[in-house]
């Protein structure tokens, strides 16, 4: 009734209002406008009538100087850029909040029956549109929406409505959200971010959103000019939450890029793993095209690439190792983790500096209102996560740690090298939102990992991460917003070696790397979404140095020089919805890197191998004097035809650089391993990758099926020489061999989301083939020709299933079968110059046995009482229940003239474990 009754009065109460001309001489400066409207009261003598809520919300200041100005115009000065309208009325000045009080009816005010002179029908004002149908909306819980600034001018037909959407319970942004203008072609999609931009006609709209995750909300809104509209949507409690993992909706089939996936950490929890651990980079590892050289690996091989090939960001700061223990956990806490969004096909412009792919891993933001606490106890590790309002509604803070007590349990074992073994780690993060305006929010994220592990009594081997991120939304205005995000990153090892003898050191290596960059969105039109920006980052490299603990130690201190290197990118990209059934995306990437001194850099003699013998000088550089620069266009293509509603084919096309290199002589990435710049003898390396794919929706969605094939070339790949010396080697480019690489295949995966039966099967055919070939013997491997990489598994199988008996039960299970990688067999023996030498097969000739793997899980919800202290969730599972001795490597030993081979294996009988998960 108060809606009502204040609309008559804006409409017809004002029918007496005069214009009033006097002038005034009024001056403030920097005061709100509250405070103006009280100077300006004191100065005209007038009487201002207004709710002091609307000018509450605008915390902006205004400064002014008018002498014998028209209140008018003075009233223009105070109000620009606010939604505030007035009437002047003798003595008296009435404001409005977006509306306009008319002193006349407009033409056309009666509707659509009152004819123009040419006969046509006279257009209903906005305001007669809000009269109209304000009633339907009255009892709404969602009332009506005043967006812009009414103008008696005549208004455009269209206008800009954007936004950001949040859940309500969490306030982390709802990305990929339809939103939608009633009655109208206008729609859009929110982006990672929670933004919306809608183009609405001017008048009133009905807008609603869609989601398989959130309820339906339906918001009538009355549109003045551009404006901004955020609001929230509530969680969607069904069957869904029990897919391990969520897709966005129809995501496969609707987007341009191909080979692109979306895994919910709160959605794997039904997952069965080692230790009963939650691990989001684990459950990576079942989905095609994505695999490790073993159990237990700590690297991941991407479409046929090296573990090195893989860009991991931790809230847009890069995680170097994002391992555990040799890769039997993800260095990530599974209760401060969000989602990861990995990129193994079409890579996005904004994403450079590594071959393979992209996994960009998001942290949750903290909730803005309440304290809330999640966490689980397992029989190796503790989880813990917090989250607290700073300063309600506005900012939040999220702490996340972890911790493994497996030291304590090996000082338990009656086994003494146990006991004297040591195997520990922890990680903690925390991570700092605030929303300062409409328009701006920062977030910050600080995150820490360390793990010390002992395989001796005489060695204790330590690393951790450390890295720091910011990040600065601004929203420009309808169209436009962008971010600025400062990371820094340091990775560092160390062995520290204690005997009783004289041979005691410490062992030392650090790599550390700083980077700005600014990412725009620009929403074009209905048509074209373009984000464009640039980065930069500096790298620093301490390859490693050896101090002796004792004086009179014989060990010689070495101290390898130290790397710098600066690389720095700008990108360009376009989201062309070229009709209702194409959509393509072109991105351009350039990159540009430049090897920097103080620095001695060797000269090798041409047409020669690179090595000792073949050195024809040494170049000496200054501080930051440029060795070598290198740099290239990285073009990205992608796009999607429709061939149905719910049946899409896309193609896509991707190059791209890398300058870094992992130094690794294990079959598999260790935390030991070194990273080594491109310089003036190590070149940059570089991909080219095609890609082609179907997508196919089944059942009113209820499954999603996918066939993507791929083939990659490479250039520049590292690999190394037998025998080579990688640690504390000042000349280490004499060890390594750069050569050719390829990778095809292709990838099935078939998903069910919805019902009692959940989960996906994925199979891939897929190979992997490097080709080191020259003219000289020493760099020369299997005569120059391609052989099978070190991580080459033609067939791999996984099904992940979850099967609902209650809403509180569910029975899990995990399937894995993988061919056995590539190995080096010794074949026979030879005598030379009276001494026997054992003679091996070519590179990677043979291969070990196959690896196969089933787990199963019993999930036990708690009661589904509102009202109690904690929710709880426990995991009880079974992994490797069929007790598969699966070989992790083959090794021999010659014995009495004999050659023997030996396989380890790491889990070759059933491990059962209990977790506990709760939630308050």
């Amino acid at each position: 009734m108060k809606k009502l009754l204040f609309l008559f009065l804006l409409v017809f109460g004002s029918a007496f209002a005069q214009q009033n001309d006097k002038t005034i001489t009024v001056a403030f400066s920097d005061s709100d406008r509250v405070t103006a409207i009280q100077t300006i009261e004191k100065a005209c003598g007038c009487r201002f009538y207004f709710d002091p809520e609307w000018l509450q919300k605008d915390a902006s200041k205004i400064s002014g100087d008018f002498k014998n100005a028209v209140l008018k115009d003075v009233l223009e000065s105070v109000f620009n850029n606010t939604t505030i309208n007035y009437l002047i009325d003798g003595d008296k000045v009435i404001l409005t909040n977006n509306s306009i009080i008319y002193d006349r009816l407009p033409e056309g005010f009666f509707g659509s029956d009152v004819q123009k002179d040419s006969g046509e029908p006279v257009e209903k004002p906005v305001f007669q549109q809000q009269f109209d149908s304000i009633g339907k909306s009255v009892k709404n819980s969602n009332p009506v929406a005043f967006i812009g600034k009414e103008s008696k001018k005549t208004p455009q037909k269209t206008y800009t409505l954007s936004g950001y959407i949040k859940d309500s319970k969490t306030g982390e942004s709802v990305p990929n959200l339809n939103v939608r203008a009633r009655g109208s072609n206008s729609s859009t999609t929110t982006d990672k971010e929670g933004f919306y931009s809608l183009q609405l006609p001017t008048g009133m709209n009905t807008i609603e959103t869609e989601s398989v995750n959130h309820k339906k909300i339906t918001r009538k809104i009355v549109v003045y000019s551009n404006g901004n509209l955020d609001f929230d949507v509530e969680e969607r409690i069904h069957q869904l939450e029990q897919v391990n993992i969520k897709s966005r909706k129809n995501q496969a089939i609707r987007t341009a890029v191909t080979g692109v996936t979306t895994i919910d950490a709160e959605g794997i929890k039904n997952i069965p793993l080692i230790f009963g651990e939650r691990d989001i980079l684990r459950v990576a590892t079942s989905l095609p095209g994505i695999k490790t050289a073993g159990e237990g690996s700590a690297g991941f091989n991407v479409r046929g690439g090296k573990e090195d090939q893989n860009l991991f960001l931790l809230d847009n700061a890069l995680l170097y190792n994002p391992a555990h223990f040799f890769g039997f956990f993800s260095a990530l806490n599974p209760y401060t983790t969000k989602k990861v969004d990995i990129y193994k096909g079409s890579i996005p412009a904004e994403f450079g500096g590594r071959l393979s792919s992209v996994f960009d891993i998001t942290t949750k933001n903290g909730d803005f209102d309440k304290f809330m606490g999640e966490g689980g106890i397992g029989p190796v590790t503790s989880n813990i996560s917090l989250s607290t309002p700073i300063v309600k509604g506005k900012s939040s803070l999220l702490f996340g740690g972890r911790a493994t007590y497996s030291g304590w349990i090996l000082k338990q074992l009656d086994d003494e090298s146990l006991k004297n073994s040591n195997a520990e780690f922890y990680d903690g993060i925390i991570k700092y939102a605030h929303k300062i305006n409409d328009n701006n929010s920062i977030e910050a994220t600080a995150y820490y990992s360390h793990d010390a592990f002992s395989i001796s009594s005489d060695s204790i081997y330590k690393y951790s991460n450390r890295l720091l991120s910011v990040k600065w939304e601004h929203v420009f205005n309808e169209k436009n917003k962008g971010a600025l995000i400062l990371t820094n990153t340091e990775y560092k090892f160390g062995i520290d070696y204690q005997t009783t003898g004289l041979n005691s050191f410490d062992f030392g290596y650090k790599i550390n790397e700083t980077q700005a960059a600014i990412k725009m969105n620009y929403q074009f039109d209905k048509k074209h979404k373009i984000t464009y920006g640039l980065s930069a980052k500096g790298y620093g490299i301490h390859p490693g140095d050896l101090r002796p603990q004792n004086p009179e130690s014989l060990l010689v201190p070495v101290t390898i020089e130290k790397e710098k290197a600066l690389e720095s990118a700008v990108y360009i990209a376009d989201s062309f919805k070229v009709n209702e059934k194409l959509l393509v995306d072109i991105g351009l990437r350039y990159s540009y890197y430049a090897a920097l001194g103080a620095a001695q850099q060797r000269i090798y003699a041409n047409a020669q191998p690179i090595n000792d013998g073949s050195v024809t000088g040494i170049k000496v550089f200054k501080n930051n004097e440029v060795i070598k620069s290198y740099g290239g266009f990285e073009p990205r293509v992608a796009a999607r035809y429709f061939l149905a509603e719910d049946f899409s084919v896309k193609a896509g096309y991707d190059k791209t650089y890398q300058y870094i290199h992992l130094l690794s002589s294990n079959t598999t990435q260790a935390p030991t391993d070194n990273w080594k710049l491109s310089d003036l003898n190590v070149k940059p390396q570089s991909a080219q990758q095609f890609s082609v794919g179907l997508y196919k929706n089944l059942s009113d969605d209820k499954y999603e099926l996918s066939i993507e094939g791929y083939y990659k070339k490479s250039k520049n790949i590292l690999d190394y020489k037998v025998g080579a010396e990688l640690q504390l080697n000042q000349n280490v480019e004499t060890e390594l061999l750069q050569g050719e690489g390829k990778a095809y295949g292709v990838e099935f995966l078939l998903k069910k989301q919805i019902g009692r039966l959940n989960g996906w099967l994925g199979y891939t055919y897929s190979r992997t083939f490097i080709k080191l070939d020259s003219k000289f013997s020493e760099e020369l491997v299997n005569n120059g020709k391609y052989f099978a990489a070190n991580f080459d598994k033609p067939h791999d199988v996984s099904a992940v299933l979850n099967y609902k008996i209650t809403k509180r039960y569910s029975v899990s299970t995990n399937f894995v079968y993988q061919t056995g990688r590539p190995i080096t067999y010794p074949i026979g023996k030879y005598v030379y110059g009276n001494a026997e030498y054992t003679l091996y097969s070519d590179r990677n000739k043979f291969r070990i046995p196959d690896y196969y793997r089933m787990d199963i899980g019993l999930n036990i919800e708690g009661s589904h009482k509102i009202k109690k202290l904690a929710h709880s969730f426990w995991n009880i599972s079974v992994y490797n229940v069929l007790g598969r001795n699966n070989p992790y490597s083959v090794y021999f030993v010659t014995n009495d003239g004999k050659i023997k081979a030996y396989k380890t294996s790491i889990f070759s009988v059933p491990v059962p474990t209990i977790t506990y998960n709760f939630k308050f």
